[in-house]
């Protein structure tokens, strides 16, 4: 399957094999939470690992006395931000690996059902609608959630609204992607996003799903399938 430079889909065993277990109807939505969480974690890792410096910092002392190098990370500047729900479930994952805390900025998308195209319903990026305002506070690199990304519209409009209030640099963590969609986010912003994915399926149902998918995770997140 052919895809743009800056979609990076995972190769590792143990995440392809809870990715297989996630698809299964027979999976009860503890385990679909702890799942996606668990994906979160490797898929998290492998795009940090690519986009993070380490940087030297002052001198510190271990516990017995002896002097070592402090590190950090590079950028410092970082946001978190999940689309609403179902980016909710991979927030603490992300949290966990980064080494200090970050601002968490919730977008709230739906997809309209007779056009399949986003429509904003909640943002809370600080000074969203002033960018490059005197004081305005804007991340340099954004860290978008969106565990499954279908037609590719919801990314895409999460990624205009960032570039819109002025990040530098994006990265897209998703548990799995319908080929057109994510083609068609990677090439929203080609030069400043990156998206990294555990899972890409060819196909997608005539509502928006992907085939086979795995159903609509937020639903089997929060308990609410047949709402």
């Amino acid at each position: 399957m052919s895809l743009p430079a800056n979609v990076h889909v995972s190769k590792h065993p143990c995440l392809l094999s809870k990715l297989s277990r996630l698809r299964s109807r027979e999976t009860e939505a503890r385990e679909v939470k702890s799942l996606v969480h668990e994906i979160a974690l490797i898929v998290g890792c492998e795009a940090l690992a690519s986009t993070l410096t380490v940087v030297d910092g002052p001198k510190g002392l271990t516990p017995i006395g002896y002097e070592y190098t402090t590190t950090s990370t590079e950028p410092q500047e970082i946001s978190v931000v999940p689309i609403l729900r179902s980016g909710l479930g991979m927030v603490d994952a992300i949290q966990t690996l980064l080494p200090t805390p970050v601002p968490v900025h919730h977008l709230g998308l739906y997809r309209e059902p007779s056009t399949l195209e986003p429509v904003e319903y909640y943002n809370n990026l600080p000074n969203h609608t002033a960018s490059g305002r005197p004081g305005a506070h804007v991340s340099s690199l954004a860290v978008i959630l969106d565990p499954v990304i279908a037609t590719g519209g919801t990314c895409v409009a999460a990624i205009q609204t960032l570039k819109e209030w002025g990040v530098k640099k994006i990265l897209v963590l998703s548990v799995i992607a319908a080929s057109d969609g994510v083609r068609r986010a990677a090439e929203e912003w080609p030069e400043a996003v990156e998206i990294w994915v555990a899972g890409v399926d060819s196909e997608l149902t005539p509502n928006g799903m992907l085939k086979p998918g795995l159903g609509d995770i937020g639903d089997r997140i929060f308990l609410t399938i047949g709402k």
